[in-house]
């Protein structure tokens, strides 16, 4: 198990890893929040804005692994209202290519400071 990070995304705030590298062709996301690595908050503009940077912080951590997008298999997305899906989802469109990872999404009652969405996964090398 191989420990992945990069300065491109935001620092883990506990005692995890920003995503581990199996040894089995595996690579495993932590949840990412919609914080900009350059400013540490969270984007103006709603649940698209908090997406597009929640993915963004996605691909950052998968260029670290020498993976992209296109490597995805599995998703989680966590909102912190449901109300929330149909937008969440045209941007989360925009990201990815056929064929399509498989995707969970599912409504929490709360997230990490306050966020409207987190968003984890697991890519195939």
């Amino acid at each position: 198990m191989r420990p992945i990070s990069t300065s491109n995304a935001p620092a883990a705030i506990g005692p995890y890893s920003q995503a581990v590298d199996s040894g089995a062709g595996l690579v495993f996301l932590s949840g990412q929040l919609p914080i900009d690595p350059a400013t540490g908050a969270f984007p103006e503009g709603g649940i698209q804005a908090q997406t597009r940077q929640s993915l963004r912080n996605v691909q950052a951590i998968l260029a670290a692994a020498g993976l992209s997008l296109a490597h995805v298999v599995k998703t989680t997305v966590f909102l912190s209202d449901m109300a929330d899906f149909a937008a969440m989802n045209e941007v989360y469109a925009t990201f990815f290519a056929e064929p399509f990872p498989a995707r969970s999404a599912v409504a929490v009652k709360a997230l990490p400071k306050g966020a409207l969405v987190e968003i984890e996964c697991i890519a195939a090398k």
